[in-house]
């Protein structure tokens, strides 16, 4: 049995990953992707998904907020040709992975020691995008036997951060949910069910109507075509059971993290997108001034959704050269 007796399986998960638009797999890549369910020391079920170049170097990927499992197309591709075996996963409460409430943002490094262990990779590196973002950071910090590397695209900073204004450049849309969070859980817990219901009715062409006050025109400009079909159906996916995955990350993000940044010691990436609503830059401007050694790409032409779709090429040959 793997360290700290968690025990795993393949449910009939372990199954090709189907053609979805913009998803892994389809006859373009080397390997199909594959999916199966690891089970914890206390039970849960965490749904995984490889792709890539399944014999590669493992890299793990953590999500947004909201969000799945499921992993794009495009970097897909980018990952196989590199020789990058690509593992993600649905945090708790997401997609097929069980709910764990009240958890925190340090949780996630048992749960991602647990997959790793069942899959046998002693060491690989990671990458995040937004919502993922305290979650990579957490992994960085408490697993540095694991993690040789990671890349943090569009992280948050802590909430209530000494020398941030948390809100400064934030699309109204997230500033009201945060601060609907902060002052009345009741009421954001029916407004996020009610948002969630959106979401799962929301086309593809939908999306851009619906984060209109998050969208800067570089991220409206590729939240078109295979971006936008892929991002309506991972935040389908993840969002079918239940909002309790999405309202525990909203609740760990405003909450202490539960690890400090300066234990991080193994190497970091950053890019954060001036242009980036969502997650203003200021966040990436203080995460890049107290995070000791960081390598930070502060890019002036970028935005959120620009990151995910332009600048994983080079954050693969970043961690490919760590690995």
């Amino acid at each position: 049995m793997p360290p700290g007796g968690c025990r795993w399986r393949a449910e009939s998960l372990a199954r090709t990953v189907r053609d979805k638009p913009g998803m892994a797999g389809g006859e373009s890549h080397r390997r199909a992707g594959m999916e199966q369910i690891v089970r914890t020391a206390d039970g849960r079920a965490l749904a995984v998904q490889e792709a890539g170049d399944l014999d590669g170097r493992p890299v793990l990927v953590h999500m947004g907020t909201p969000n799945s499992r499921h992993l794009y197309g495009r970097n897909v591709a980018d990952a196989a040709g590199r020789g990058i075996r690509l593992i993600s996963y649905d945090r708790p409460g997401y997609g097929g992975s069980a709910p764990q409430p009240g958890r925190s943002v340090a949780d996630c490094a048992d749960d991602v020691r647990t997959i790793c262990a069942a899959l046998g990779i002693s060491r690989l590196a990671m990458w995040e995008v937004s919502g993922g973002g305290p979650h990579v950071l957490a992994c960085a910090a408490l697993l540095p036997d694991l993690v040789a590397a990671a890349a943090s695209l569009a992280s948050p900073a802590p909430y209530g951060a000494e020398g941030l204004d948390w809100f400064a450049g934030m699309g109204q849309d997230n500033v009201d949910d945060f601060r609907l969070l902060l002052a009345d859980s009741g009421a954001a817990r029916v407004k996020l069910e009610k948002d969630r219901e959106e979401f799962l009715a929301a086309s593809p062409r939908d999306l851009a109507a619906g984060m209109k006050s998050l969208l800067s025109p570089a991220d409206a400009a590729v939240l078109t075509g295979e971006l936008a079909e892929y991002l309506a159906f991972s935040l389908h996916e993840g969002l079918a059971p239940g909002g309790q995955g999405w309202w525990d990350d909203g609740c760990a993000q405003i909450s202490p993290w539960g690890f400090e940044l300066a234990r991080i010691s193994v190497p970091v990436l950053l890019l954060h997108g001036r242009q980036d609503r969502f997650v203003p830059f200021g966040h990436g401007q203080w995460l890049a001034g107290h995070i000791a050694g960081v390598e930070a790409r502060l890019l002036d032409d970028d935005g959120h959704l620009t990151l995910l779709q332009h600048r994983l090429g080079e954050v693969h040959a970043w961690l490919a050269e760590c690995l």
